[in-house]
């Protein structure tokens, strides 16, 4: 018979939970703002022809919405840096912290998400190149959305495929 001790899994500690959770949280966030950002940038150098007159309003909407992403960025982008450098020191010095229920559900949900919204941003990339209605503003906004989110599956799809054998 196995030894009991060795095959019990890490306990899993409310640090833990709450470590894991403020991570993926800022996580979210920081990449909706960053989003967010790129958006409002594409909005301003690349303009709808059709807006018109709405155009002033729109741009003074733009602006107040990058001071509000950029506002998050600095302060949520930090936080999921030093939470996540925090966890990761955890993990070098107990391996098996790695292998927490809690960061698995997290990490393969974030994998989950990330990959609904690349399908989804590719169908809809394809949807409009068929309809014949490709703008410039489209093509970025779908590209942002692309590498953001890819970006982020790239990293946690690494990260599980790194340490699987642990």
């Amino acid at each position: 018979m196995e030894n009991m001790t060795t095959s019990m899994p890490e306990r899993t500690s409310p640090k833990d939970v709450f470590l894991h959770l403020l991570a993926i949280i800022t996580l979210y966030v920081a990449a909706g703002s960053l989003v967010t950002l790129l958006f409002q940038y594409v909005n301003i150098f690349f303009p709808d022809p059709l807006a018109g007159d709405y155009y002033s309003y729109a741009l003074q909407s733009a602006y107040s919405t990058i001071r509000w992403a950029i506002s998050t960025l600095i302060i949520v982008f930090p936080v999921y840096v030093l939470t996540s450098w925090f966890l990761n020191k955890g993990y070098i010095a107990n391996p098996s912290k790695r292998n927490l229920r809690i960061r698995k559900w997290l990490i393969y949900f974030t994998l989950f998400v990330a990959s609904i919204v690349i399908i989804g941003d590719l169908v809809t990339l394809i949807y409009n190149l068929l309809g014949g209605e490709l703008t410039v503003r489209f093509l970025l906004k779908t590209l942002v959305v692309l590498v953001v989110s890819g970006s982020v599956f790239t990293y946690y799809f690494w990260d599980v495929r790194k340490y699987k054998t642990e």
